[in-house]
């Protein structure tokens, strides 16, 4: 399962800075409970898959599981020991920008213990602190 898009419209992306609190998706759409980043970073796409793995895996396709985050932002990288200049390293992966209360996993149809116990499983995948959250 490829987690990159299709298409982008820019072969490369300025780095920007990643900061503050998320804007919009810190509540849960979805499911009744979810996975909610508190720190800023940059979450690569196998970083991503593992985690929904280590998910589904404990759930045993039981339940239903939404990723409410994906990896649209390209990041380049020079090779090893390359001098200064030569412009901009060529694309090597694609990560998605998570701020402060987003939520990056959500799940549905499953207990609150169950939910819980896959929720920690998935966070240790993650380079991030998280917390387990419920629909009120």
């Amino acid at each position: 399962m490829a987690l990159i898009p299709a298409k982008t419209k820019f072969r490369k992306h300025q780095r920007r800075r990643l900061r503050g609190k998320a804007s919009a998706g810190e509540t849960i759409q979805f499911g009744e409970f979810a996975l909610q980043s508190m720190e800023v970073a940059y979450l690569s796409t196998n970083q991503i898959e593992s985690a929904r793995k280590a998910l589904t895996h404990y759930l045993k396709r039981g339940g239903k599981v939404w990723l409410r985050i994906f990896a649209d932002k390209v990041i380049t990288g020079r090779p090893a020991e390359t001098r200064m200049g030569g412009g901009k390293g060529a694309p090597l992966a694609f990560v998605a920008p998570v701020k402060i209360g987003h939520i990056i996993f959500e799940i549905g149809g499953v207990t609150l213990d169950n939910a819980k116990a896959a929720f920690r499983l998935a966070s240790y995948k993650l380079p991030i602190k998280t917390r387990f959250v419920e629909k009120h």
